[in-house]
């Protein structure tokens, strides 16, 4: 299965915790019961019972199930240090920028005559600020992994392919059938 874009834009941001997340299932509810101000939201958000919910926050139940677990973890980066993860980002999106590694295909369209017959690449390339910003702005207002997708490959267009637009001016690059994709900033 390919790694999604979306998800490497999130592990990269936890890259930059200074601490570590809680790390028992109880210590992890009782953040997340605070976190969404109460076991009944805690309880909708992850999607078990209420009484689940203070059994775990009480420590009467220890290791939840692993689809729990996933949950709890997933749910628990989400808003740990929230602070910390808007600093990295705005680092990345005025000054930084980021740096995307793939395996992908890459196609293009291209003056005619030309090879544009797609091929699997590994690339690894920094991309500037403004697509930092780009890719973190479309995260949060719930962009697709297509739109994700979209930015990544107009970034690497630019940068790889066109070598910061001083060469190939007209050619589009398309990005599909994505191997593996991570990003660090």
């Amino acid at each position: 299965m390919a790694d999604s874009l979306g998800d490497s834009l999130d592990r990269a941001l936890e890259g930059a915790f200074t601490r570590r997340i809680p790390q028992s299932a109880q210590a992890q509810m009782k953040y997340l019961v605070k976190q969404f101000k109460g076991t009944k939201a805690t309880a909708q958000a992850l999607g078990i019972s209420q009484r689940t919910v203070e059994r775990y926050v009480s420590g009467q139940l220890k290791p939840p199930r692993q689809e729990l677990r996933s949950r709890m973890e997933r749910e628990v980066k989400k808003r740990w240090q929230p602070q910390v993860r808007a600093k990295a980002r705005k680092k990345a999106a005025s000054t930084g920028g980021l740096v995307v590694s793939t395996r992908a295909r890459f196609g293009f369209t291209a003056a005619p005559g030309t090879t544009d017959d797609a091929r699997i690449r590994d690339i690894t390339q920094a991309l500037p600020p403004e697509y930092a910003d780009q890719l973190f702005t479309a995260r949060e207002q719930g962009g697709t992994e297509q739109q994700l997708q979209q930015i990544a490959a107009d970034g690497l267009a630019r940068m790889y392919f066109r070598a910061n637009n001083s060469r190939a001016h007209g050619l589009g690059v398309e990005f599909t059938d994505v191997e593996h994709i991570e990003i660090e900033l």
